[in-house]
């Protein structure tokens, strides 16, 4: 490692820590503080936390790789993930930060579920929480896979190191600083990575002789590549675009919205957040692109497609700036696996240990168990890191279907029809979660339709079936659905 590139990564890993204790000493004196930062973050915070919690390492390794390997059929996904993205803002934000609030303040997913059914016997509380934990654990995973596969790359160390370093450094902010040291960190590295995504294809256009000219190559070197339709079924597109139906369900975002400081913010939210991820989503497919070109200009190869922004940072720029590139993997990285320790963390504090074993709990306990579950968690994420069979596109892929059947219904008949009965959610939330996993793991004819389309799919029904054969909500939850609507209706 060029010594330049360890004082950028040093000074990116300080700062980071920095953050942590200024978040310490600033927002953990309690646990709602912990856990959702008392709801006092700003629009831009919110966007760009939002973003850069869920686009991770895939991002800048996993969407420029399938895009290098597979061409602009591979940017199906990107329409799909940026339609959807754009949908919670609309559909669900505003809705969802207003419903938690009045929802006995719900800190949590699974505290929403509870509150917003009135469900007493806390079933959704504990199928939602189990569902987190499992699928969390896979998508922490698979951030820890991405920081060990950087410096296994970008630095020819041990892929356990790599590991190691990453985790650690997470695991201490978050520990540290909880909701709001996630929050702030989140915003810099959402800044970091929009910079390093244009950057890096700004510069290999201008080594290629401009946009046209590396077209052409591409073109020349694989024909098709530059087709949208190139090697593409119906099946396969419609599964790309299906990525975006996830983004209702993904508690580490809808955290985000849970947390916004008035409801009238989120307007300035989306427009920060959707730009941010147009800008970026589309540098991580151009990386992938024109390295194709770059590759066969210059006759060299690598082995690993999902290391191909990690080849340029080194092959490009001086060491230094090469090293505040990378920094921006290891901040996709980061803010996705330190948003994932922390509502994990909620889940086992909020709706396990507080809910069913110690309900008198006080407030420096249950601030106490929270940064013990941060670390509990971690240590499970990190051995399940240690030997990875998959590619880090498809641990994210699974975890992401997992969470979107599992919830997103749910969510959205939640947030949109005052019908939604609690065993109706019961019904869609265990069923979305069971069809991914048997259709994830279980050898069938249908393996190339993402799991997230019959997943979701399947959830509705039995949400609206369930809950039309159920009993009618009582009064009390129409009431509260309407209230919220009409505050909804006034204040957005």
């Amino acid at each position: 490692m060029d010594i330049y590139q360890i004082i950028s990564i040093s000074a990116y890993l300080m700062l980071m820590i920095g953050i942590g204790w200024y978040s310490y000493r600033k927002s953990t004196s309690n646990v709602d503080e912990f856990l959702l930062g008392g709801r006092k973050m700003g629009p831009a915070v919110t966007a760009l936390s939002a973003g850069a919690s869920d686009m991770s390492g895939w991002l800048l390794m996993g969407m420029p790789g399938a895009m290098f390997v597979s061409g602009l059929s591979a940017s199906w996904i990107a329409i799909g993930l940026t339609t959807g993205a754009y949908l919670n803002y609309v559909l669900v934000a505003p809705k969802f930060r207003i419903y938690t609030e009045k929802a006995g303040n719900a800190l949590t997913i699974p505290d929403y579920f509870e509150n917003r059914f009135h469900d007493h016997r806390h079933l959704l509380r504990l199928i939602s929480g189990l569902v987190i934990l499992v699928f969390f654990t896979l998508y922490t995973s698979a951030g820890m896979v991405a920081g060990g596969k950087l410096f296994e790359s970008a630095f020819n160390t041990d892929y356990s190191m790599g590991l190691w370093i990453t985790s650690s450094v997470v695991i201490l902010y978050t520990f540290m600083g909880g909701f709001l040291a996630v929050s702030l960190t989140d915003f810099v590295q959402g800044t970091i990575m929009m910079i390093a995504i244009i950057a890096v294809p700004v510069v290999v256009f201008l080594e290629l002789g401009g946009v046209s000219a590396t077209f052409d190559a591409i073109e020349t070197i694989n024909p098709g590549h530059l087709n949208m339709f190139h090697g593409t079924t119906w099946v396969g597109i419609i599964s790309l675009l299906a990525w975006g139906l996830g983004y209702c369900g993904q508690p580490h975002i809808l955290a985000r919205f849970m947390a916004i400081d008035t409801v009238k913010q989120v307007r300035t939210a989306k427009k920060i957040g959707i730009s941010w991820m147009i800008i970026t989503v589309c540098g991580a497919l151009s990386v992938g692109l024109v390295g194709i070109a770059y590759l066969e200009k210059t006759g060299q190869s690598i082995a690993d497609p999902e290391t191909i922004f990690i080849f340029f940072s080194s092959e490009l720029f001086h060491p230094f700036i090469g090293g505040f590139l990378l920094s921006a993997i290891l901040a996709a990285v980061m803010s996705t696996i330190s948003s994932q320790l922390l509502v994990s963390s909620s889940s086992v504090t909020e709706d396990f240990y507080k809910s069913f074993f110690r309900r008198e709990a006080s407030g420096k306990e249950l601030l106490l168990v929270s940064r013990l579950s941060v670390l509990l968690v971690a240590i499970v994420a990190l051995a399940l890191s240690l030997n990875p069979e998959d590619t880090i596109l498809e641990l994210v892929g699974h975890a992401w279907a997992g969470f979107g059947s599992a919830f997103g219904p749910v969510i959205l008949f939640s947030l949109l029809w005052k019908g939604t009965t609690r065993n109706g959610a019961i019904a869609g939330m265990v069923l979305g979660g069971l069809v991914v996993l048997l259709w994830t793991y279980w050898e069938h004819p249908f393996s190339d339709m993402y799991s997230m389309i019959p997943g979701f799919a399947l959830s509705s029904l039995a949400i609206f079936i369930v809950s039309k054969i159920d009993k009618r909500p009582s009064k009390a939850i129409e009431k509260e659905f309407e209230e919220v609507q009409q505050v909804y209706r006034d204040d957005y």
